[in-house]
């Protein structure tokens, strides 16, 4: 039986901690390195060749979406599984798109984990079936251009439109235009609803 071998990355000690317990008792995954940032990941990589990566999305340096892409650019074999606390179907589309073949949440590590390494390692693409769902349903909804996402950022930290304008040096009634759009596009009822629907859904986090 031929040893998988998993990289793990993330920026928080005890979760590396916790997924090298759930791996150290079966014979054939073994943990081969750890990374704390994207950037680590990418030389990691080059270093253990490891069959499997778990790749945490939000890190310091170099996010996971982003270390990903670098990987499957230099190594286009690569079998890399994003491991997340974000349901939003907005993260897994941009997962997948940056090349990744599972989509874990942490908070199914312990009865996931070890399926989801042997399924990816075997070439299988793993997506938990609600976020599946969820991919689906939006599928042919409207993007938010990046002026609607520093817009909508701006709402979601309460500003007002007067106060957006001069942020993002442009009119109130530019603004007014944008609100609109991000509301028809995201099916909100109001300014709150939209925040709502887009930290839901992953269009923007609380972290940015």
């Amino acid at each position: 039986m031929n040893t998988i071998k998993v990289l793990t990355v993330d920026d928080h000690p005890i979760l590396r901690e916790g997924i090298a317990a759930i791996i150290a008792n079966h014979d054939d995954i073994a943990l081969v390195g750890e990374a704390g940032n994207g950037r680590e990941a990418i030389e990691r990589f080059r270093q253990y060749r490891p069959d499997v990566t778990l790749m945490d999305l939000v890190m310091p340096e170099m996010n996971g979406i982003d270390a990903t892409i670098a990987i499957r650019r230099e190594f286009p074999n690569a079998r890399i599984v994003v491991l997340t606390t974000y349901r939003g179907d907005v993260q897994a589309a941009q997962a997948f798109d940056a090349g990744a073949f599972g989509y874990l949440l942490k908070s199914s590590l312990r009865k996931d984990l070890l399926d989801t390494i042997r399924s990816v390692h075997a070439g299988q693409r793993r997506i938990p079936t609600e976020i599946a769902i969820a991919m689906a349903e939006h599928r042919a909804d409207g993007t938010l251009s990046e002026r609607e996402l520093e817009v909508l950022r701006q709402i979601a930290a309460g500003s007002a439109n007067k106060i957006i304008a001069a942020h993002l040096s442009i009119s109130e009634e530019t603004v007014k235009g944008h609100v609109k759009s991000i509301l028809a596009k995201l099916d909100a009822n109001d300014r709150t609803h939209a925040v709502t629907i887009a930290i839901r859904r992953g269009i923007i986090s609380l972290e940015q």
